[in-house]
């Protein structure tokens, strides 16, 4: 996936992003996802400078993908240990931290039976000292199945949100005792109500990138299926004084306890709206039913 493709959201500001991370740890967010291809690193790099030094947040990062930080596209570079390590190395720089908390394997559909030698790095990066627990970031059961009995690995990330249930990998995640950090808990934003009626996203935006793998979004705009299907459960997500987004986050709460959405941000107000759904709950059990009686149909 190299090549002209943009991997942002649309434009990033480096001051909106500090704000938001420090209302974050304000409001108690101790969770922070991020990766080495984000940004070609300028993620992580923000995260290092709200919160190097600190010991009281878990930092969640990820490698597999090589971004040239200039251009910030995807290099075609095979995987090695050696790259591993050099990869583990640059996000501590980045993140100022010695020890990483939380690595994730960042290759989705890598085949397991040739991922030996990823996880024996990470087992050795482990007993370094250098990491303190591994996963795999993926939405392939067999893939998580086939390295999760490992002492190390202790999380997944996958899709998860009310259009994309992936039961069987939250099932076996929950069997397994795996913490599932859930990515696209929004949809994309899908699922903030931003994009209703046909609004497009900005210039710059991955979501209007013709790419196999996009789904919520065609052309920039909401996908119609999604936008019609987001309708007919909006006021059961709104239930309780709910925006949308708590809507969407309080289903995942209550769907998996064993779940943490990580939802990206990028203004205070979006942050604020989405830790807000701590305060609002999980939402109802006959809420519940009602939306998988609205979907199912």
């Amino acid at each position: 996936m190299s090549g002209a493709v943009s991997l942002n959201y649309g434009e990033v500001d480096d001051a909106a992003a500090l704000a938001g991370l420090r209302v974050a740890d304000e409001m108690g967010a101790r969770v922070f996802d991020t990766a080495a291809a984000y940004g070609g690193g300028h993620s992580e790099w923000l995260l290092g400078q709200a919160f190097g030094g600190r010991d009281d947040l878990v930092i969640v990062t990820k490698f597999g993908h090589r971004v040239d930080p200039g251009t910030r596209q995807f290099l075609d570079e095979r995987l090695t240990p050696a790259l591993i390590r050099e990869t583990v190395d640059q996000s501590r720089l980045n993140l100022q931290r010695d020890r990483l908390d939380l690595v994730l394997f960042h290759v989705n559909d890598f085949d397991p039976a040739e991922a030996g030698f990823v996880f024996d790095t990470l087992d050795e990066l482990r007993d370094a000292g250098i990491i303190g627990a591994y996963g795999w970031s993926t939405d392939h059961v067999e893939s998580a199945r086939a390295f999760a009995g490992r002492d190390g690995f202790v999380a997944i990330e996958n899709d998860h949100n009310i259009f994309d249930r992936a039961e069987p990998l939250m099932a076996f995640a929950k069997e397994a005792g795996l913490i599932s950090l859930n990515r696209l808990p929004l949809a994309m934003g899908l699922l903030t109500g931003k994009y209703r009626g046909g609004k497009a996203v900005g210039p710059g935006d991955l979501r209007a990138e013709k790419l196999d793998w996009m789904k919520y979004f065609r052309n920039g705009r909401a996908t119609p299926e999604f936008a019609t299907r987001l309708e007919a459960i909006r006021d059961l997500l709104c239930t309780g004084g709910r925006s949308l987004a708590q809507g969407a986050l309080g289903w995942i709460l209550a769907k998996a306890p064993h779940a943490i959405p990580v939802p990206g941000f990028k203004s205070e107000t979006q942050v604020r709206d989405n830790l807000g759904t701590l305060e609002k709950g999980p939402l109802p059990d006959a809420i519940m039913a009602e939306i998988d009686a609205v979907l199912d149909a």
